[in-house]
C-alpha cells in the first residue's frame, strides 16, 4: 500500500515522502496512529503541490542571496566605536553591529549569524570579513573601525 507520512517513521522515511509499506503495516500501525495518510490521487497531487512551491521558495531565496552578495561584494562598512589609550576599544564590535551599519549604509539586512569574523575586532583599523547569505553564496567585505566624529 502506498501512503504519504505525516511525520519521520524510523524504518521507513521521512516526513512527505511517499512510501510503499505493506498494508497490515499501514492499517494497524500507520494510519490509527496520524503517521500517514492514504496516498490517494488528491493527496498525490496535494504532495506534488507542496514540493513545488519548495523548490520555488528555494530558488527566490538563492536569487536573492545572489543579488544581495553582488550588492555587497567588495564594499567597506564603516563602525565607529570609543577607545580608550594607545587605540584600543571599550569591549569589541560584534557582528551585531556590523550588522547594523549594513543595515543603515547600504540599506540590506543581514542577520548577525551569517557575518563570518576572523577574530574579535578590538582596535581601530580596517578587517576583512564574509557574510554567508546562502549555502555556497557569500560576500566579502571589509569592516572599518574608527573614531566618533
Amino acid at each position: 500500500m502506498k501512503v504519504i507520512l505525516k511525520s519521520d517513521v524510523k524504518g521507513s522515511g521521512k516526513t512527505g515522502e511517499l512510501v510503499e509499506v505493506s498494508d497490515g503495516y499501514a492499517r494497524n500501525f500507520l494510519l490509527p496512529r496520524g503517521l500517514a495518510a492514504e496516498a490517494s490521487s488528491q493527496a498525490i497531487n496535494d504532495l506534488r503541490g507542496r514540493e513545488a512551491a519548495k523548490e520555488h521558495r528555494a530558488a527566490v531565496e538563492k536569487a536573492e542571496a545572489e543579488a544581495t552578495a553582488k550588492k555587497l561584494d567588495g564594499v567597506v562598512v564603516r563602525v565607529t566605536a570609543k577607545s580608550g589609550e594607545n587605540g584600543r576599544l571599550f569591549g569589541a564590535v560584534t557582528a551585531k553591529e556590523i550588522a547594523a551599519a549594513v543595515k543603515a549604509q547600504f540599506a540590506v539586512s543581514i542577520d548577525k549569524r551569517k557575518i563570518v569574523l576572523d577574530g574579535e575586532i578590538k582596535a581601530y583599523g580596517t578587517y576583512p570579513l564574509e557574510i554567508r547569505l546562502h549555502p555556497g553564496i557569500g560576500a566579502k567585505l571589509s569592516v572599518a573601525v574608527g573614531e566618533p566624529g
